[in-house]
């Protein structure tokens, strides 16, 4: 494509045609994800190889991850459930549900703030979009959500939480947050390739999350106790984690729902794209030289 020109003077006083280069501007910039998604084949392959090379020589493979957090989801359940005084059949399929859910979104955010500077050896040889690198990485996670979702499958067998037909919103919530995850993947990892300071400060705030978004607790479990502790959970309601956490876990495991969590998270992706985009626009280009 060739790029736009000017006019403009040469010393003999002529008019000359000069080449403006449109690297940063917005049609390159969509350009990349339209590029990077059309090479799905390329970032398919490699999503799928990057978990076969994980557990290279292994018997169990990938389902270590389902192992782990089967494991995990019951001890803090089990735990938490005596610290809170809550009753086990209904905390236990909060929290399990919770963590696989958290496993997915903090990934997309500690691995999209590594995203570039880990395949920096592609970026500088592979002539490919920069959003391949993004939407390898999302597919990698949708494939270990997709194992994770052994233990949610376990879940409904053992405590047979009471679904409806809302229960089917969970998956376009799931698209709305992979899609998230795609935005997120691309900003941060162009905000941490040019500081190297960014990750270890994202490492930071997503343990800190952890403890603020209500996976081993619930929000209804402090309102309860009414008073300061009923003030507190309504403190949850200013992190945007909370609310995407919501939209996917309350229909999938029949707990009610408000609409105005789906427009946090709709107003959250808006933002967030529109930061993306032109993040893409201005600084698309510089990634292989900072990485």
């Amino acid at each position: 494509m060739s790029a736009p020109a000017t006019k403009s003077e040469n010393e003999a006083g002529e008019r000359v045609t000069v080449p403006v280069s449109d690297s940063q501007s917005f049609k390159r910039a969509f350009g990349d994800l339209r590029t990077g998604f059309s090479q799905r084949e390329l970032w398919l392959h490699l999503g799928w190889q990057d978990i076969k090379q994980r557990y290279r020589r292994s018997v169990i493979g990938p389902f270590w991850i389902t192992i782990a957090t089967a494991v995990q989801a019951t001890a803090m359940g089990l735990l938490y459930s005596v610290l809170l005084d809550v009753d086990l059949r209904e905390f236990l399929p909060h929290v399990a549900v919770g963590l696989i859910i958290w496993t997915f979104i903090s990934a997309a955010i500690l691995e999209g703030g590594d995203v570039f500077v880990a395949n920096e050896g592609l970026i500088k040889q592979l002539p490919s979009a920069l959003s391949v690198h993004v939407y390898r990485l999302v597919w990698r996670q949708i494939l270990l959500f997709a194992h994770n979702l052994i233990v949610y499958v376990v879940i409904l067998v053992i405590f047979q939480p009471s679904l409806s037909w809302a229960s089917l919103t969970a998956l376009p919530a799931f698209v709305l947050i992979a899609f998230n995850a795609v935005w997120v993947g691309l900003l941060f990892g162009i905000v941490a390739t040019r500081y190297r300071d960014i990750a270890p400060i994202l490492a930071s705030m997503v343990t800190l999350l952890f403890f603020m978004t209500p996976i081993v607790w619930t929000t209804q479990g402090l309102i309860n106790q009414g008073g300061e502790a009923a003030n507190r959970a309504r403190l949850v309601e200013i992190n945007p984690l909370f609310h995407y956490l919501d939209i996917l876990r309350a229909p999938m495991i029949g707990e009610e729902q408000q609409a105005y969590h789906w427009y946090i998270v709709i107003a959250c992706t808006l933002a967030g794209w529109a930061l993306t985009i032109l993040a893409l626009k201005k600084y698309r280009a510089r990634v292989p030289y900072w990485v």
